[in-house]
């Protein structure tokens, strides 16, 4: 069991680090640049470059079963189910193979209606209520694939 970050826009790397160091897991903290992060030698940092998708392509040709995904980029969270790694958002949601479908046509929906000038602005704002849920979502998902392993 590996932890997989799409780090460049990522709110919660502390946190996730923390959890990880508690359980001894691997942390793979992907980006276009370097990533400020502790020094725990459990942390590999990886940069790819600036090319669109390098991250998300070394995440998904990389993760697997028993693996788990912190993005927020619905595509990859897609790419990695189809892996059979487990995919959570910032904000504490788990995207699933039953759900991801449904997430990814209203990506695409909300995308439009943005172009189009129907609508404007971005998602909500992070919360601390969303930090506090990723890291509840998280440590229940690392104790399940522990109890699965």
């Amino acid at each position: 069991m590996e932890i997989y970050v799409d780090g460049d826009a990522c709110p919660v790397k502390g946190e996730v680090i923390r959890v990880a160091e508690r359980h001894g897991l691997t942390i793979h903290l992907v980006g276009n640049t370097w990533l400020r992060a502790g020094d725990s030698p459990l942390i590999n940092r990886v940069v790819v470059g600036d090319q669109l998708d390098a991250a998300d392509d070394w995440i998904a040709e990389r993760c697997g079963c028993g693996d788990i995904v912190i993005t927020g980029d619905i595509p990859l969270a897609d790419r990695c189910l189809k892996t059979g790694a487990m995919a959570l958002n910032h904000n504490g949601k788990a995207f699933t193979l039953d759900s991801i479908g449904m997430t990814l046509a209203t990506r695409d929906l909300m995308t439009h209606l943005r172009e189009t000038g129907e609508i404007s602005g971005g998602g909500p704002a992070f919360t601390k209520q969303d930090r506090s849920r990723f890291l509840q979502v998280l440590e229940n998902a690392i104790q399940a694939l522990k109890r699965k392993a």
